[in-house]
């Protein structure tokens, strides 16, 4: 007979930042804990494939771009000589120091970390792919998301790329084309245009960034214009084929004038899923709803009561830093402390050239439920910190309730826009109105202040704003 599996007070499976987050936090709160993912270190998609590679390459984009604006400044830089192999070994210098880091914060915290991949035998067991079980008294899933890739884009081929392949960067090549104008498509079409890339964006909708404040990507959709060769709008990818060393695409939309184009390399971005196949989940009562995503309550308890599940693969925004959160309330849930997910804001960041963030509600929300608010824009033209950087096309703006002047949402364009949005998070969970934002001193010159002035635009008393009396 097989020896009894050991058994852990906490099993995770998954061991990004949701995954990693719970085991640390657990293992704070002296339960024993056996951390299972499939990669050699913690990390998961963010570190590894994802949010860390792709902010690395994005900070070496924009110094090209700066150095080639710096003209209106009377500095001129001859074009850089791009060393694609010092840039690779740079960005994966950075993601080796943080996996380190992580791997030597599991035997510290005393978390067993097992490079395996994990899949349920029963509710209480889960087999390793070395064949050895694993039992636990609680389990968290936070397995994440992988890239979708529907019928039409499936073309099995080394010149095509999901985002994993475009941040190994292999080469820069001659042409692009990006199916897919989220943020991930857009990221990483920035970052290839700089490094001297002909780029051209299909996306299947009316705008780049659906879903996103049309006020917020205006000016990114007019920058990121004259930075890409073409940006295709309602435009749709029938199909891929192969032809010579390259991809030949078959498009179809109104504004396209060119139907079977042929690139050198395709990058498929069109949205992540969540990544529950494998896990054996049919063996446990957990379930998942329409869309694929592991249900859970406002504890992240899944449908099988001590089983939990935390980030992508619970729901979106598929973000990084809502898995942590997430995994901090399931990890209190799990010691009997009173926790839930109640967040008011979640904020979300592009982080191209200008960046985008947000949080709370949107203009685009509260139009769709039909919602009353009150919108506060600040224009970056009247900013002095902005003017000195050269960037005035940015934007700050304030949703409020038109009753209580209360905070509801936040949303800014413009470089450094992913760190400024914090207050935006801080504001709406303190429930802070516009006249608290107004009140708090902000120092000058920054964009920070921009905030601020939008509040108090709300009343027309902005001091760099001019609005006549009514």
């Amino acid at each position: 007979a097989m020896a009894e599996p050991k058994v852990s007070d906490l099993l995770i499976i998954g061991a990004g930042p949701g995954g990693y987050a719970a085991a640390f936090l657990a293992a704070d709160k002296g339960m024993s804990v056996t951390l299972v993912d499939a990669g050699e270190r913690p990390g998961g998609t963010c570190l590894h494939v994802g949010c860390i590679p792709s902010k690395a390459l994005l900070h070496a984009a924009k110094l090209i771009t700066d150095s080639r604006e710096a003209h209106t400044w009377g500095l001129k830089f001859t074009p850089p000589q791009i060393d694609l192999l010092a840039l690779r070994k740079q960005e994966f210098a950075i993601i080796d120091t943080l996996g380190k880091n992580l791997a030597e914060l599991c035997q510290r915290r005393k978390v067993e970390y097992l490079a395996r991949r994990a899949s349920f035998v029963d509710s209480r067991t889960v087999q390793l792919d070395d064949g050895s079980r694993r039992s636990f008294r609680y389990c968290i899933l936070a397995t994440g998301s992988l890239p979708a890739r529907p019928a039409a884009l499936a073309l099995d081929h080394p010149r095509v790329m999901d985002s994993t392949a475009a941040l190994r960067l292999d080469e820069v090549p001659g042409s692009l084309l990006v199916v897919g104008g989220g943020y991930i498509g857009l990221e990483l079409g920035y970052v290839y245009a700089a490094l001297g890339s002909q780029v051209t964006v299909v996306e299947l909708t009316d705008g780049l960034l659906p879903g996103v404040d049309r006020d917020l990507v205006r000016p990114l959709q007019a920058r990121l214009a004259t930075l890409c060769h073409r940006i295709w709008l309602n435009t749709k990818v029938v199909r891929m084929e192969p032809a010579g060393a390259q991809v030949r695409v078959t498009l179809e939309g109104a504004e396209v004038s060119e139907q079977t184009p042929t690139y050198d390399r395709v990058l498929v971005a069109v949205g992540r899923r969540p990544n529950t196949e494998g896990l054996g989940l049919e063996r446990t009562r957990v379930q998942l709803d329409a869309r694929g995503f592991v249900c859970v309550d406002e504890r992240r308890r899944t449908t099988e009561e001590h089983i939990y599940a935390i980030g992508d693969v619970a729901g979106e925004p598929m973000l990084a830093h809502k898995a942590t959160f997430e995994a901090k309330v399931a990890v209190r849930a799990i010691a009997g402390e009173a926790a839930v997910f109640d967040a008011q804001a979640i904020p979300a960041v592009v982080f191209t050239d200008p960046e985008i963030a947000w949080c709370g509600l949107t203009e685009t929300e509260a139009k769709r439920q039909q919602r009353e608010v009150r919108v506060s824009r600040f224009p970056w033209a009247a900013s002095g910190r902005a003017l000195t950087l050269g960037r005035p096309e940015g934007l700050t703006k304030l949703i409020v309730d038109p009753d209580t002047e209360r905070l509801l949402g936040v949303g800014i364009v413009g470089p450094g826009a992913g760190e400024m949005i914090a207050e935006g998070v801080l504001a709406i969970e303190m429930g802070a109105t516009a006249t608290d934002l107004a009140l708090t001193i902000h120092p000058h010159p920054t964009l920070s202040e921009t905030v601020a002035e939008a509040a108090e635009a709300l009343h027309g008393t902005a001091t760099h704003l001019y609005r006549p009396r009514r």
